[in-house]
């Protein structure tokens, strides 16, 4: 992977001349506590069972971009340690900004990332999600997997000295669209370019990267991602089944971060045109979509962002608001917390940051009827974080809630649905009454 790397075409970004923003806060020292502590702390591992063994993996890549004015900085000959790169003068250099790196597919696929975040994509917004996919035969490990697939994405290579592999953070369940059945494994990693240049990066046909400041992240805006319902419970090919369900569920949403759209992406080129790529036109500013962060990827950064919490405060004191209309917690009844606004790392941000809210309040409603089991998995965890300080590593917190809270949905589904039908039966017997009895 390594010569071929090289050859590859550096697709740098343009600033988006459109759009103005004001100087990212520096969150390298809370990065730096991070990596450290990812890399000090072993990973939850989810053993895959007999009858499911598929696993995917996923690569978290994060670099650091000195000031422009910086003067040329040598190149290292030594890959430094992670503690050693830290304390290198353009890491700590005013101006310097903590980048991570998303990718948005415009034909995502029924594959690790489609189930992930992309299955839904509006014309007026793109999703994003990081490099990754399935674990093929040969594969070396989750690791393998997630420079593999990084690689075949982006064309960065992973495997160079440029990069090192920070660890691990807990991995994930992917299951069907109620929580019903597992589908497979998912293993996320985080990487750290050690190199202050752009990488050349040469994504596939339809990807385009996206550098993102992390700085951005801490105080995010909150948005939602709606669902039709009948497109995940009903087959594509039964229309009136669809219409059916549609009409007694309605549709669900996600809650999803809005990032900013910061740089102006180089579109994908075929190979044809890989010349005209050097090019970096800007794109007008009617073809930007807004960027969306949802499902497992909001999940998994929010995990990362947990990270950056020093002596139970969050990030540089940042409050990672969390949207009360798109908030699984306050669906179930769950008060972590008082007041509306709560510390991420006070909580934890990957137990509701993939759960939706329906449109209809009264599935909303027989949802926290039967989410007991549900508010008592959440209590337990907080429990687990004030007594531990970082969570209770032998329970599979994210699992546990995973299963009850679509347990609760997958019941209170069948309540409203025999509700609904026994109205409409005795709404079409009163009305056959009304006609030819009365």
């Amino acid at each position: 992977m390594s010569d071929s790397g090289s050859a590859r075409t550096n697709l740098n970004v343009d600033k988006n001349p459109h759009t103005t923003t004001a100087e990212p806060i520096s969150v390298i020292p809370l990065l730096a506590h991070a990596l450290k502590k990812i890399r000090s702390t072993p990973p939850r591992i989810i053993t895959s069972p007999p009858t499911q063994p598929r696993r995917a993996a996923v690569a978290l890549v994060i670099r650091v971009t000195p000031p422009r004015n910086f003067p040329q900085i040598p190149q290292n000959q030594v890959q430094p340690s992670l503690q050693e790169f830290f304390q290198l003068d353009w890491v700590n250099a005013p101006g310097a900004v903590a980048e991570i790196l998303f990718l948005k597919r415009e034909n995502p696929g029924e594959d690790t990332a489609a189930i992930a975040t992309n299955r839904v994509n509006k014309s007026s917004e793109a999703h994003v999600a990081f490099p990754g996919g399935r674990t093929e035969e040969g594969d070396e490990g989750g690791c393998y997997t997630a420079m593999r697939q990084t690689w075949e994405e982006t064309g960065l290579d992973l495997a160079e000295r440029d990069f090192t592999c920070v660890g691990q953070l807990d991995d994930r369940e992917i299951t069907t669209s109620l929580g019903k059945r597992l589908l497979m494994i998912l293993s996320p990693f985080v990487f750290l370019q050690l190199s202050p240049t752009s990488l050349a990066a040469d994504p596939v046909e339809g990807t385009t990267l996206h550098w993102l400041p992390i700085s951005s992240l801490l105080t995010p805006k909150w948005s939602t991602v709606t669902v039709d319902c009948s497109s995940r419970l009903a087959p594509r090919q039964s229309l009136f089944l669809r219409y059916a369900i549609r009409a007694l569920i309605g549709n669900m949403s996600f809650p999803a971060l809005l990032l900013p759209d910061l740089t102006c992406p180089e579109q994908a080129k075929s190979k044809k045109d890989k010349s005209e790529a050097r090019l970096e036109k800007a794109l007008p500013p009617q073809s930007y979509k807004q960027l969306k962060l949802w499902g497992l990827s909001l999940g998994m950064t929010l995990d990362l962002l947990s990270f950056m919490a020093i002596d139970g405060h969050s990030a540089s004191g940042s409050i990672l608001k969390f949207p009360d209309h798109a908030d699984a917690d306050d669906v179930m009844g769950v008060k972590l917390f008082s007041g509306d606004v709560r510390a991420a790392v006070l909580r934890a941000p990957s137990l509701t940051s993939v759960f939706p809210r329906f449109s209809y309040p009264d599935v909303n409603f027989w949802i926290w009827v039967f989410g007991k089991r549900y508010r008592e998995v959440v209590r337990g965890w907080e429990v687990s974080v004030k007594t531990r300080g970082a969570g209770d590593r032998r329970v599979n917190w994210t699992g546990a809630a995973l299963s009850t809270f679509y347990a609760a949905i997958r019941k209170a589904l069948v309540v409203v649905i025999v509700v609904r039908a026994i109205l409409v039966l005795t709404g079409a017997v009163f009305s056959a009454w009304w006609v030819f009895f009365r």
